[in-house]
């Protein structure tokens, strides 16, 4: 099965999330996320079995008691890809106690031989794919307020032609 492990958003914060995208979609074109799919990525791990999802629950429950809530504080937009055809997201600051809950998680899977995407951790939300950007700048936005984040989950993803689907394996509080 196809997963990865994140936070999971308060609900206060995605419902502002979604108010920006919907504020985005009056200036862009592109695919929109729905609000159910919003989060932030700590490590994607793509395919793994059930052995192996049974190690990254138990160095899930290994961070999640050694670390702390997290702050999310929303500070730009960014982009991957081409301004014609890129994925839009939402860029949050690159706190200690996020930067530390996500070496904490890697140094974890590494200990338990699980294999992940090793790019460097941009901590972010997307918002939107298949995105054409406009010449002019994206003015007059709304970014959600600072809040904080306290569940940590195993996600599994399965793809479709209407775009991906979430379904939480696993969750457990920090601290």
């Amino acid at each position: 099965m196809r997963t990865f492990v994140a936070l999971e958003l308060p609900e206060a914060f995605e419902d502002e999330v979604a108010d920006l995208a919907r504020q985005l979609s009056g200036m862009v074109s592109g695919r929109f996320m729905k609000r159910e799919t919003y989060h932030l990525t700590l490590a994607f791990l793509g395919e793994i079995g059930e052995a192996e999802s049974r190690e990254v629950i138990a160095a899930l429950d290994e961070v999640a008691g050694s670390c702390d809530t997290v702050a999310l504080r929303p500070e730009s937009l960014g982009t991957f890809g081409k301004p014609r055809d890129c994925t839009l997201w939402l860029g949050l600051t690159q706190t200690d106690e996020l930067m530390t809950l996500a070496d904490e998680l890697r140094t974890q899977l590494d200990k338990r031989g699980i294999a992940y995407d090793c790019k460097a951790f941009r901590p972010h939300i997307t918002l939107a794919r298949r995105v054409v950007l406009p010449k002019a700048p994206l003015e007059g936005l709304v970014f959600p307020a600072a809040d904080t984040a306290c569940r940590l989950t195993l996600f599994k993803s399965t793809l479709s032609q209407e775009g991906a689907s979430y379904k939480p394996l696993y969750s457990v509080e920090l601290g």
